[in-house]
């Protein structure tokens, strides 16, 4: 599948302990404060919603480690997120990898619109909800 579209991947280093962004990217709470509502629980396998703007996206937790990944497949068209922690002298280096995008061309299904456009308003929000965790952790 060489014409599918790149990962998004963004890093951020947040001002507090591993411990601390941990907790706060892994809980159902957690993830609800800086993301979106959904009713995750932290177990391999687990099935779970999050409530986009598009209605419940079915997720699926595929990695667990403790503080340092959470991966789970995200609603119906392939995607996939990551979540990996990396410890920073105090602070938190927090990448996120948002993956399983198709070919530019594709349709997504509950947007309607093709895969490079969505790809594109995902890259951009991303940014804006990453820098609404690191205000969260930091305040």
């Amino acid at each position: 599948m060489e014409n599918t579209l790149q990962d998004i991947k963004q890093t951020i280093v947040i001002n507090a302990p591993i411990q601390k962004v941990w907790d706060q990217v892994s809980t159902s709470e957690g993830i609800e404060a800086w993301f979106m509502p959904n009713d995750f629980k932290p177990e391999v396998g687990y099935e779970f919603h999050i409530q986009s703007p598009f209605g419940p996206s079915p997720c699926k937790v595929t990695e667990f480690d403790p503080p340092n990944t959470l991966s789970f497949i995200w609603d119906t068209d392939g995607w996939f997120l990551s979540f990996i922690l990396r410890e920073l002298d105090g602070k938190t280096e927090f990448t996120l990898i948002h993956g399983g995008w198709k070919a530019a061309d594709e349709i997504v299904g509950k947007a309607g619109q093709k895969a490079s456009v969505i790809r594109e308003h995902m890259s951009h929000g991303w940014t804006g909800i990453l820098e609404k965790l690191r205000q969260l952790l930091e305040n």
